[in-house]
């Protein structure tokens, strides 16, 4: 049953954590909710678990070049949407496993940020092609069971990180929409944005229409001109 809620109006989080694979991977996903978020008072915190370092057609940028860029991108992106701030865990682009490791990595951040809404990539959704969506998604929901009980990677607990509850989870591209967001007052903050990521959509001459287009097919069976949609978990 589909729940008929407008997030944005309801819940109004007070700190809000993203998790995304690549740079620009926010934005796509959220930008017009979590712009929505910060104008209502929220506090919101990036982790980027990969630089984006494969995310080129150019035959001669390097690696090293497409980190500095891409990084670059992201945190004026960022700084657009009114991000307090923005983590990389700097893993390959392509790469990112669900290991242990990386659980830990983004369980620290959840006690240290202590989110009330934690915003994903959903793993689940049918033909999700890239790995990074895929495993960045599932190791986020992983850390995320690690982040509320301190028995979990107990060098956490034991440093002083308290055990955190999230109690909203929102998972982004996904097939089973449950929750969605009104961004008509935001789709041009959104949008610029996007056009933070230069490296990424300059070669989308038509990105405007095609971000409004999402956005419009995403509100027109919830009763509203653009929207981002989202499969809502509930933590109590």
């Amino acid at each position: 049953m589909r729940l008929e809620l407008e997030v944005g109006q309801i819940e109004k989080p007070k700190t809000v954590l993203v998790v995304a694979a690549h740079p620009d991977d926010p934005e796509f996903g959220a930008g017009g909710t979590l712009i929505r978020w910060v104008n209502q008072g929220a506090t919101v915190h990036y982790l980027l678990c990969t630089s984006g370092d494969k995310g080129s057609k150019q035959l001669d940028v390097s690696v090293e070049q497409l980190v500095t860029t891409r990084e670059r991108e992201q945190r004026e992106a960022a700084r657009r949407i009114g991000v307090a701030s923005v983590t990389f865990l700097r893993e390959p682009d392509g790469e990112f496993q669900p290991t242990l490791a990386n659980r830990e990595r983004i369980a620290r951040l959840i006690r240290q940020v202590r989110p009330d809404v934690l915003v994903t990539h959903d793993p689940w959704r049918r033909y999700q092609l890239h790995p990074d969506h895929r495993n960045v998604g599932l190791c986020t929901l992983d850390a995320m069971v690690a982040a509320r009980d301190h028995l979990y990677f107990p060098e956490l607990f034991q440093s002083g990180l308290m055990p955190h509850t999230v109690p909203e989870i929102l998972l982004f591209g996904t097939d089973d929409v449950n929750a969605w967001v009104d961004i008509s007052s935001t789709i041009e903050g959104k949008l610029e944005a996007l056009r933070a990521h230069e490296s990424q959509v300059a070669r989308i001459p038509d990105l405007a229409q095609r971000i409004r287009e999402r956005g419009r097919l995403a509100g027109q069976s919830h009763g509203l001109a653009l929207a981002e949609e989202f499969h809502r978990i509930e933590q109590r």
